[in-house]
């Protein structure tokens, strides 16, 4: 293994024991028994650790299968996100510090923009749809490691599922009727253009 891989290492295992915040450099030096400043040789500044971190995590998420419809591939998606960033102590806050994505970041959003593209979004709405995903699943799953009250994991997928229902609501309902991405159509209190 490289040494840069160890550090990488390293620096997951101590961010699952002291989370986050308490992450320095300083702190994962002294776990590899080596001086701050030796880090530097492998990662340039703590960005660009946190980055590797990301996309350590992102890699986690496996590959969809080819072909999935759009909506059971948001599903799919937001799941496997969720899954992974729960798997590391401050998963979700970790993945919302991220300055560059990796290669796994971006092969998801492709992965995910790709599908949303083939059921007709055009890409501006395909990207939009793909960061409204992203972010409800980042910010659900920041809350859901912040609180201290560990409600039933059944009580915390029934209410992500619930979320995460309305969100793909909203998708199909952009796919049917173009108009309402760009807030044209004409509804109760919004006058016609």
């Amino acid at each position: 293994m490289a040494r840069r891989d160890e550090v990488l290492d390293a620096a997951l295992e101590l961010l699952d024991e002291v989370g986050l915040d308490a992450l320095t450099v300083r702190r994962l030096a002294a776990k590899l028994g080596v001086q701050p400043g030796a880090l530097y040789r492998h990662y340039p500044s703590k960005a660009a650790l946190l980055d590797s971190m990301v996309d350590r995590i992102a890699a986690g998420v496996p590959e969809a299968e080819a072909g999935l419809a759009w909506d059971v591939h948001a599903r799919w998606i937001a799941r496997a996100v969720r899954a992974a960033m729960l798997a590391r102590r401050d998963g979700a806050r970790l993945i919302a510090t991220f300055d560059r994505p990796g290669p796994a970041g971006v092969a998801s959003w492709r992965g995910f923009t790709g599908a949303l593209a083939v059921a007709g979004l055009p890409p501006e709405a395909a990207a939009a749809a793909a960061d409204t995903v992203f972010a409800y699943v980042n910010g659900f799953t920041i809350e859901e490691q912040a609180r201290l009250d560990q409600r039933a994991r059944a009580d915390r997928d029934a209410q992500f599922e619930a979320g995460l229902a309305i969100i793909v609501g909203g998708i199909k309902a952009v796919l049917e009727d173009p108009a309402t991405a760009t807030g044209t159509r004409a509804g109760p209190g919004r006058p016609r253009s």
